[in-house]
Order: C-alpha cells, then sequence, then structure tokens
C-alpha cells in the first residue's frame, strides 16, 4: 500500500523521536534494571480482536530508528482484514529493544487499527454511489500523521492535513468577515498574490448561502447540517458548478442517504475522535526457532 505523501521518512524520525524521549526519556530503568545487556529474544504481535489492521509498516520503522538491529518478520500487512489469534509479526532482537518499545507500538497499532477498522466499515455503506468518505483535522495533536494515515489504510480519503494545504472558510472566518462573497473574494486575492495552489472552500448553513457561494466562484461548498431534503437541493443548485461535501454530525446509519443526494464527499470527525481501540498485544516466544 502506498503511504500518503505527508507520511515522509522525516516526519515519521521527527514523530518516532519525540514519542521516544516523552515514554523513555532518561532511561527505561525496569528494563535496564533487570534484562542483561545481551539477552536475544523474540515476541509476537497477537490480534485479540477482528480488525483491519494498520500500524503494521510503522512499528517494524519505529523497531528500527531504536534498534536498527531488531528484525522484523511480517506475516500480516497494513489493510489486512486480521481475525482474533492471528499473528501480525515477530519480531527478534534485543530484549532490552523490545521492551523499551513495545508500548510505544502497541499504542500507535491499537490506535490506527480502530481507525483503519471504523473507517473501513463505514466506507462500505458507500459502495455504489460516488461519495467519498472523509476526515477531517479532529485529531489529537502530534498524531495527526498516524491518524489520518489510519484512515487511507481503512479506505478513507483524507481531507486536508493542515492549515496550509487549503482554503477552508468556516463559519466563523465568514461571521468575522462580513459577508461568503466578501471573504472569498479576499481569499482569491490572496492566492493569486501568494501565487499559492489552494482550493477554496466555504462552509455553508443554508440554501441562501450556498447560492452565494456558488456565486462568488467557490471550489467546494460545505453542507454544514443540513437534512437530506435541503442538501438534495443544494447538490441541485451547485448542478456541478463545484465539489460539494456534506458535514456535521455524520452518523454511520446517515451515510447511505446522505450519499443518495448526490454529494462528492462527506467528512466526518468521528473517523478519528470516535474511533476505539484495537486489542492488540506484544507477547514474549519462548524460542528463537
Amino acid at each position: 500500500m502506498k503511504k500518503p505523501e505527508y507520511v515522509t521518512k522525516e516526519a515519521l524520525k521527527t514523530f518516532i523521536t519525540n514519542a521516544l524521549e516523552e515514554d523513555i526519556h532518561d532511561g527505561d530503568h525496569s528494563t535496564l534494571a533487570t534484562i542483561p545487556k545481551d539477552l536475544q529474544q523474540k515476541a509476537k504481535l497477537l490480534v485479540k480482536e477482528d480488525c483491519i489492521l494498520a500500524g503494521v509498516e510503522l512499528a517494524e520503522i519505529i523497531f528500527k530508528q531504536f534498534d536498527k538491529n531488531l528484525v522484523v518478520e511480517r506475516l500480516l500487512k497494513d489493510g489486512d482484514a486480521a481475525k482474533v489469534g492471528d499473528i501480525a509479526f515477530f519480531v527478534t532482537g534485543s530484549a532490552r529493544s523490545i521492551l523499551s518499545t513495545e508500548r510505544f507500538v502497541l499504542n500507535c497499532m491499537q490506535r490506527m487499527s480502530g481507525i483503519a477498522t471504523m473507517t473501513h466499515d463505514w466506507d462500505s455503506r458507500l459502495l455504489g454511489t460516488r461519495t467519498k468518505l472523509l476526515d477531517t483535522r479532529k485529531t489529537t495533536p502530534n498524531f495527526r500523521i498516524c491518524e489520518k494515515w489510519a484512515v487511507v489504510i481503512g479506505g478513507g480519503t483524507n481531507h486536508r492535513y493542515g492549515l496550509y494545504d487549503m482554503i477552508m472558510l468556516k463559519d466563523n472566518h465568514i461571521d468575522y468577515n462580513g459577508s461568503i462573497t466578501n471573504a472569498v473574494k479576499m481569499a482569491k486575492d490572496y492566492v493569486k498574490k501568494t501565487k499559492k495552489k489552494l482550493k477554496i472552500e466555504v462552509e455553508t448553513r443554508d440554501l441562501a448561502e450556498v447560492a452565494e457561494a456558488i456565486k462568488s466562484g467557490a471550489d467546494r461548498i460545505m453542507l454544514d447540517n443540513m437534512d437530506t431534503q435541503t442538501m438534495k437541493k443544494a447538490v441541485h443548485l451547485i448542478n456541478g458548478k463545484c465539489e460539494s461535501e456534506a458535514s456535521g454530525g455524520i452518523t454511520r446509519d446517515q451515510l447511505k442517504d446522505i450519499a443518495n443526494t448526490g454529494v462528492d464527499f462527506i467528512s466526518a470527525g468521528a473517523l478519528t475522535h470516535s474511533a476505539a481501540n484495537i486489542d492488540l498485544s506484544l507477547k514474549a516466544v519462548n524460542d528463537l526457532q
């Protein structure tokens, strides 16, 4: 599976370095006190809950950054449908290194697998429609790279990664500015002046704002907290002049009905803020065979 463009070696190295510093600081003293320096051991990643597995590639990167001599044997890959009792991988090498990275790896994989599993489930409800499922910026600070990567592994599509790769004029921007028309004009002037290739999305709350956003020349119009009948009217008004996106308190049960309104995208913060962690465990293996 191809990694998203924001999952770079540099970004991962920074993320892993900061997380290890947070967890280990001046030493994993439990391990240093009880495990001989030269002890070599083996562990397995055990799946304890049916899921869409995510974070396998990241786990190997974490192990290798901490200790280049650790050897990972992958049995499953990111995006695989894993069952209770499956082994995702074996890791062999320094017992100290395995123990010091165990919780960090599990935290990442449990969270990422939860997000991927939920995303896969929600996305499957859109089969037969042309609507794409998007995530949002409702992510955990300093963990966005993993959460958005997990959405992709689960079959979803990333919305903007941050505040820098798209202009989104939300209700507060518009209320502070005075009008959709003026806000979009200023955004277009800004894009032209800075020579940045940024799409302009406008959040709308009713059909009057949809009509104003269309006239202003927005690239995408967000239909915020609208019922499906209003969405249908909005999509009819838009009529392909720009992209359309349904958002605001989306639930799993609403997905098919919303897609049937004809919207291009459905964005759901729940994918990253409400997914339950998957139960995984890193267990010692008693032999090195």
